[in-house]
């Protein structure tokens, strides 16, 4: 028996271990109503896409464990993520992408309902609205200054200036925000939702492709889902999760070589105080791969889908929920650091905006990538 080095990720622990032959990767959660998800999510997800097989589970003291079939990978290999962090798009990209948007736009279109929001996966959204959620959790009666140092107004504050957002004037009423997710994702109007994994991330999309992480796979919100995929490549993945849990790319640190070039730069961020305006410059960064794979989600996967579920309806409504949601819901504002807060709080203000539009929000500017 051969056991590899334990890694955290989140709340959970993650284990190789090779027995008597077989190649495993164990994965210990202490939650055993998240286990229960992941392992009814795995069989759920199996039945449309490929997955690695569960060879089995067992209830351990103080949690849950779960043996994984273990896929190929190594050092910066194995991962979406990987290619990802490269200098410029390659053909292995491409070709990659084209088969996960062929993959998804099949099965999404074939399990497609209209379906009553009590009956998708809630974790990622609506969980995170309700009283006590996440929203509650991280800004309930807090205040906090929109960046230390640069603007020390607080965010309360906001609804009393104008923003000029590179040069776009713009308005973000705080607690109207908030107000308007709870209400937004505590209605009962039904959403379109199909099978998919839920939390499509660079980390959690295996190469050559298979998905991985199972507790939010299952009925999800098709919107949701989409919001997700092109939040975290454009923004989370490259920049963010670097930088805030570092121990997740233990095994793949040519993530941090790359991290530069993910990571918005200010150029402005100035108070007026007599006009009650604010200045924010910032330039958005994104590296050619991620350019690339969000451009190719988005015209393979998004726009297709799209024109048979909404034909004509404003996207911006659609998504508007839930990118507002991955921007507030996944870390806390108050505890970034001031640079990162204020560009997030623009990017809050632009999607709060009437001028939102996701194709030009996640910036998929590249042509589509080639049909293969």
């Amino acid at each position: 028996m051969r056991i590899g080095p334990v890694r955290r990720f989140t709340r959970n622990l993650l284990c190789p271990i090779d027995i008597l032959g077989h190649r495993l990767l164990l994965k210990y959660t202490r939650d055993p109503a998240e286990a229960r998800k992941e392992i009814r999510g795995h069989a759920c997800l199996a039945q449309h896409y490929r997955v690695p097989a569960l060879r089995g589970h067992l209830r351990v003291p103080g949690g849950h464990l779960l043996a994984y079939e273990r896929l190929p990978g190594g050092k910066d290999q194995g991962l979406l993520l990987d290619l990802l962090n490269t200098d410029e798009p390659t053909s292995e990209l491409h070709a990659y992408m084209h088969q996960l948007t062929t993959a998804y736009h099949d099965v999404i279109l074939a399990t497609a309902r209209l379906t009553d929001p009590a009956h998708v996966v809630r974790k990622l959204y609506w969980d995170r609205a309700v009283a006590g959620g996440r929203l509650d959790a991280y800004y309930g009666g807090a205040d906090f200054p929109v960046a230390d140092g640069l603007i020390d107004t607080p965010v309360s504050h906001l609804d009393t200036y104008t923003l000029l957002v590179n040069g776009q004037r713009l308005h973000l009423h705080w607690a109207a925000t908030l107000r308007w997710l709870r209400t937004h994702f505590g209605t009962t109007e039904p959403v379109w939702a199909a099978l998919t994994q839920g939390d499509p991330t660079d980390v959690n999309l295996a190469h050559p492709l298979a998905w991985l992480d199972y507790d939010t796979a299952g009925t999800n919100s098709i919107p949701g889902e989409f919001a997700n995929f092109l939040w975290y490549t454009s923004a989370l993945g490259g920049w963010l999760v670097p930088r805030y849990n570092p121990a997740a790319f233990t095994d793949h640190p040519a993530t941090f070589a790359r991290t530069p070039a993910n990571t918005p730069l200010i150029r402005r961020a100035e108070p007026n105080h007599t006009t009650r305006t604010i200045h924010i410059d910032y330039t958005p960064r994104l590296s050619a791969p991620r350019r690339a794979a969000v451009a190719a989600y988005w015209h393979q996967l998004v726009q297709p889908v799209a024109e048979r579920l909404w034909p004509g309806h404003d996207l911006a409504k659609l998504f508007r929920p839930y990118v507002a949601m991955r921007i507030l819901g996944v870390y806390n504002l108050a505890d970034l650091n001031p640079e990162d807060r204020l560009v997030l709080l623009a990017r809050l203000a632009e999607t709060m905006s009437p001028g939102f539009h996701p194709a030009t929000f996640f910036s998929p500017l590249e042509s589509p990538c080639p049909a293969l």
